[in-house]
């Protein structure tokens, strides 16, 4: 006689979660090199959640590129490999993995308000640390730097007060510590 079956259903394979990854990429500053990594990106459908891009290193005309994409642990190394492989680049980097960045981002935020909804957006931005850069008796344009979180929170709040619009840079990240890219 056969032992019963201590077999169970087959599970799924645990899939993996996606997360948010920040790559810093130090490339020439030349024509055409953003162009050539963004379509590495759309090229393949990864998404950038976040890019800004300025020369660093005006002497050797170098630029960093930061980019904020989101991803399985696979797809995000699949990204890093991709850039490597790219001409113009020199090293990329991934400010996440590391544990040692600082991020920040700016935003101007204007919002539209008279009476107490004026007050609540002063009182708001005082308490987020947020700089008046534009004042009329009907608007103001806030200025607030931070984690891109802190901002979103500051956007979320605004917006019952008369939020109008958002001018966000993207997230600008470095390494903590005395070691340069």
């Amino acid at each position: 006689m056969n032992a019963p079956s201590t077999s169970h259903y087959p599970t799924a394979p645990t899939a993996q979660l996606s997360e948010a990854h920040t790559l810093s990429v130090l490339v020439d500053n030349e024509p055409g090199v953003l162009a050539r990594v963004i379509g590495l990106f759309s090229g393949r459908g990864y998404n950038i959640d976040s890019l800004t891009v300025s020369e660093t290193e005006h002497q050797k005309h170098l630029s960093l590129i930061t980019i904020v994409t989101t991803g399985t642990p696979m797809v995000i190394e699949q990204i890093k490999n991709q850039l490597d492989r790219l001409v113009p680049i020199h090293r990329v980097v991934d400010m996440t993995t590391s544990g040692r960045a600082i991020e920040r981002e700016l935003a101007m935020v204007k919002v539209k308000g008279k009476g107490e909804h004026r007050v609540e957006a002063l009182r708001l931005a005082d308490a987020f640390r947020a700089r008046v850069i534009d004042a009329t008796t009907e608007s103001f344009v806030f200025e607030i730097t931070g984690k891109s979180d802190k901002i979103e929170q500051f956007v979320a709040l605004m917006l019952p007060l008369g939020l109008v619009e958002v001018s966000r840079t993207g997230i600008a990240a470095i390494m903590r510590g005395p070691e340069g890219m």
